[in-house]
């Protein structure tokens, strides 16, 4: 058992009881800002993790045999789940799509020009249908594995080729060619960046494009360090 899962389950168990950080620092004696910056780190000892049970009134073997249990990350979303993305709308799919490459709320909202209330719904919507999990603090985790891939032939990979066929493959050379003699369209998609129309459109104009090749590959994070606004204190994930 890693103790990163032993955490996360802490951290579950926590909020299902509405046991806050501020209760948790008084009863360690820390301040608040130093427990939520030791759960963020996963900085525990066996004897904090005790003491924060015992606070919570929590048994720590039991804690213990629920993290064991704990199954792998997703390889793979169910059928249901990529509807589920492609219903919302270019939007919802696009926040989907940041969310399960593990991008923070923060980096969302400083590449794409999307209201932060609303990106918290779609998060929200993601949390409902077993997506992703949304932490405290609107902090997202993904909850797949390294080895995830869409679907073969899904609902996923079915979109985006209607979509390459429609607009990336028009304007390229290879329009003159049957589509079945084209590149497959995850080598096309490496090799030429494309960054789908609807995207585009809701890019902040001062940020660089964000391939829909790198998008659809969780694996690969964000194509380049993201601006700050401001210098001000870094964000806990």
């Amino acid at each position: 058992m890693h103790p990163a899962v032993l955490i996360d389950v802490l951290k579950r168990a926590l909020k299902g009881r509405g046991i806050t950080y501020a209760r948790v620092a008084e009863g360690l004696g820390m301040s608040e800002a130093g427990v939520k910056r030791m759960f963020s780190r996963r900085d525990f000892t066996l004897q904090r993790l005790d003491d924060v049970c015992r606070i919570a009134g929590l048994d720590f073997g039991e804690l213990a045999r629920e993290a064991t249990a704990q199954p792998a990350g997703m390889t793979h979303l169910t059928a249901a789940q990529e509807e589920e993305i492609i219903s919302g709308g270019p939007k919802f799919m696009l926040i989907a799509l940041c969310a399960v490459g593990n991008w923070t709320l923060e980096q969302i909202l400083d590449t794409y020009d999307i209201p932060r209330a609303e990106c918290v719904r779609c998060l929200a919507r993601l949390d409902r249908h077993g997506i992703i999990e949304l932490a405290p603090d609107n902090r997202i985790r993904s909850r797949i594995d390294r080895a995830f891939s869409w679907l073969p032939d899904g609902p996923f990979q079915r979109y985006f080729r209607a979509r390459i066929e429609s607009e990336y493959l028009a304007s390229t050379a290879d329009r003159a060619l049957p589509l079945s003699e084209r590149h497959g369209a995850s080598m096309l998609l490496a090799i030429r960046p494309w960054e789908p129309l609807e995207f585009r459109a809701l890019r902040r104009h001062d940020r660089a494009p964000v391939p829909a090749g790198r998008l659809l590959n969780p694996m690969l994070g964000l194509p380049r360090p993201l601006k700050r606004r401001s210098e001000g204190a870094r964000a806990i994930r």
